[in-house]
């Protein structure tokens, strides 16, 4: 099983989800508003985010949601990029990677194509990776010594 994500992740201290879906002429996957709170007892957030997911039937690998992306279209990459222009907001690229099996060589190794990375500075657009190892050590560790 491979563990890829990626998302579009707008942030803005001065715009709410629903004007930068205006400007974008896309709605978000999921979106928190200025003033909202995580719980009762958060303070009110003082920058809304807009996401949107890049997600697939075919797999969970980088190449397999390039097209995802690429598939919104330049329009909205150059909304985007007017958008972070414009200083009202900041844009990402994310991209999460988790690796559980180290053996696995469907977990490793991330390759992003000229035309995404096109996109992403059409977008101006930062390109953030997260990379998450999970793996157990198994018995004593010899340390040499003692």
């Amino acid at each position: 099983m491979s563990g890829f994500r990626m998302y579009l992740r707008v942030v803005s201290e001065s715009l709410q989800p629903a004007e930068v879906s205006e400007r974008l002429g896309m709605e978000p996957d999921e979106a928190t508003s200025i003033g909202s709170r995580r719980r009762p007892q958060s303070p009110p957030r003082s920058q809304s985010t807009w996401i949107r997911h890049a997600s697939t039937e075919a797999g969970a690998r980088p190449e397999h949601l390039e097209p995802v992306v690429l598939g919104w279209g330049p329009d909205l990459a150059a909304s985007l990029g007017r958008l972070v222009d414009s200083g009202e907001a900041a844009v990402s690229l994310v991209l999460v990677q988790e690796i559980r099996d180290l053996e696995d060589p469907q977990q490793k190794g991330i390759f992003l194509g000229p035309d995404l990375m096109a996109w992403v500075g059409a977008a101006r657009a930062s390109l953030d990776i997260d990379q998450y190892v999970y793996h157990e050590c198994g018995g004593a560790t010899d340390l040499g010594g003692q």
